[in-house]
């Protein structure tokens, strides 16, 4: 009789993809037979409060602030023999970190100890600029040469890994990212009134907002279009509120909220200068949403094959066109995605990489 596999997966994020790709994983983890699963979050989770809810969950206590994050590494022999214990109780073979963050090299030592293989999901190989968070790339590093196994969700990524010292002794394997959401929405442009076009995510100078802000006048016919995330007031904002028929929504988007801000758009725009991969691009995806995004990094292999997304250069002419095209000659829609499925292929495969290490 084939064992038990024990897997811990974990991530102490409040909120935005972390949290959620752990629930997701944890999620296709349990549709796999005999795989017996434990995740851990952290108690501000956002997607604690969300219809999304996990079912089980072991919380932990983290911090909201620079400053609570002071005091919780102050209090770390504390954290030591709460996370020992919650290892002690569970007795996994394998713990996956769903998104590094700043007090997991504690979380790391503990599994270490216990002789726990480590599964790390390393989304970006180098912080994008105006991302992440103090010390981000150290700590990466570290995680990185305590791992087991690393994951990425682009070739991209995983190439710039194993070109550099980090991960010489430690395997690296590049799977594709499921979506967050997706399900049952209108076709798009079956709404009344102009196209819809949306940008959503972190509003940072690398996100394109300024190619976006100079494409959108060059499209040939009437649309709406709303920017929606958060991030600092930029001259890139300012013009893009200047423009008619667009709309910027500076705010953090809650948890419950995406799918319908999704299901809204016609087409999803990802006018990036730089990407790793894009998580709101799988939703589009997922969601029947057409996908326009520049041919850069991870997205050339995200999209390249996909006939929902059209990809083009990162200039705002080339956007322009690229938008027009979807609007003027729309493609077809590809078949309804089954996210459940996608995770658990997701979860099979992280599991057959570590095994086979």
């Amino acid at each position: 009789m084939k064992a038990i596999e024990r897997v811990l997966v974990w991530q102490w994020g409040r909120r935005g993809a972390g949290p959620r790709i752990a629930v997701d994983l944890a999620d296709g983890l349990k549709r796999l037979p005999e795989t017996n699963v434990l995740l851990c979050l952290s108690d501000r989770a956002e997607i604690l409060r969300s219809r999304n809810a996990p079912d089980a969950v072991v919380k932990i206590a983290t911090y909201s602030s620079l400053r609570g994050l002071v005091g919780r590494l102050l209090s770390a022999p504390g954290l030591w023999k709460q996370l020992t214990r919650i290892v002690r109780n569970f007795r996994p073979g394998v713990a996956i970190c769903a998104m590094p963050g700043p007090l997991d090299l504690l979380m790391m030592h503990v599994l270490r100890r216990a002789g726990v293989r480590i599964v790390v999901i390393i989304h970006d190989a180098h912080p994008h600029p105006g991302d992440g968070y103090p010390f981000q790339a150290a700590l990466q590093h570290q995680l990185i040469r305590h791992a087991d196994q690393i994951v990425t969700f682009s070739r991209h990524v995983a190439n710039i890994l194993t070109s550099g010292p980090d991960a010489a002794r430690c395997p690296v394997i590049s799977l594709t990212h499921p979506p967050f959401i997706g399900g049952a929405a209108t076709a798009p442009f079956a709404h009344e009134g102009a196209p819809r076009i949306l940008m959503f995510g972190r509003l940072l100078p690398y996100k394109g907002l300024d190619l976006l802000a100079e494409a959108l006048p060059l499209v040939g016919q009437a649309i709406e279009c709303r920017i929606v995330g958060q991030g600092p007031d930029s001259p890139e904002l300012r013009a893009l509120s200047a423009l008619p028929h667009v709309s910027v929504e500076n705010r953090w988007v809650p948890e419950d909220e995406l799918p319908r801000l999704v299901a809204w758009a016609d087409i999803v725009v990802l006018p990036y200068r730089e990407a790793s991969q894009s998580g709101v691009g799988a939703m589009a995806i997922a969601s029947g949403r057409y996908v326009v995004a520049t041919r850069v990094g991870g997205l050339i292999e995200q999209f390249a094959e996909d006939t929902q997304a059209v990809l083009c250069k990162p200039d705002p002419a080339a956007v322009a066109k690229a938008l027009e095209h979807v609007l003027q000659d729309p493609p077809p829609i590809r078949p309804h995605i089954d996210n459940g499925q996608a995770w658990e292929n997701l979860a099979r495969n992280i599991l057959a990489s570590c095994n086979a290490s």
